[in-house]
């Protein structure tokens, strides 16, 4: 289960988040949860649910599945509470997502059916900044479009692994981690998806100039 390989990962890496101003809320939030305060965790859901739901959008761009594997990531760590370990509580919650994420994704491989319909439907976007231009919104929707429909098309395990460090942030430690290979394997499902995506998006170039 997705909580359980969490409780097994490393604290590598996670010292990169702990600058974040919020992390002494976090952590004093969580030992108010193990205390057996519901209302501290509560509030971790609110802090968190947002930046979480961005996170497994992006590897499961289904709006429903995403908001399901999030309130799962949630109650996994609820029940793993006890195996927080210190570091970043933002990036222990972004691991576990990411696992249930991964579980969801190789029951869809078992279970093939129309994948990701939402890819059409541009009401996920963020709202728009006061001061931004209809112009560069559009753009800036088409190019998300034409992105999340070429990672679609990528094994999910490339796909993984090309967010989780263009776009998240995390290093190739702990990618490995979370997707139990080798550092040398996530290298090069990198390497072989950002090719794959450069080929997709060929027709599309035009949207990424500028």
């Amino acid at each position: 289960m997705a909580d359980e390989r969490v409780a097994t990962g490393s604290r590598e890496g996670d010292d990169r988040r702990v600058e974040d101003p919020g992390q002494a809320i976090d952590v004093a939030l969580v030992g108010e949860a193990l205390r057996g305060e519901l209302a501290a965790f509560n509030q971790l859901v609110v802090r968190h649910q947002d930046r979480l739901y961005a996170l497994v959008y992006r590897l499961v761009p289904d709006r429903d599945q995403a908001a399901d594997v999030v309130q799962e990531a949630f109650f996994s760590a609820y029940r793993s509470l006890a195996s927080f370990r210190g570091g970043s509580v933002s990036s222990w919650l972004g691991r576990i997502a990411v696992n249930a994420a991964m579980d969801l994704q190789r029951a869809r491989r078992r279970r093939p059916s129309r994948p990701y319909p939402e890819l059409e439907d541009e009401s996920w976007q963020p709202p728009a900044e006061k001061d931004e231009e209809p112009e560069a919104r559009t753009l800036a929707i088409e190019r998300s479009k034409a992105l999340a429909a070429a990672l679609a098309r990528l094994p999910f395990e490339q796909r993984n692994c090309i967010v989780l460090f263009d776009v998240d942030g995390y290093d190739y430690g702990e990618i490995a981690r979370i997707m139990g290979v080798s550092v040398g394997t996530v290298k090069s499902r990198i390497h072989r998806g950002r090719v794959a995506l450069r080929t997709t998006l060929e027709p599309a170039r035009e949207l990424f100039r500028g």
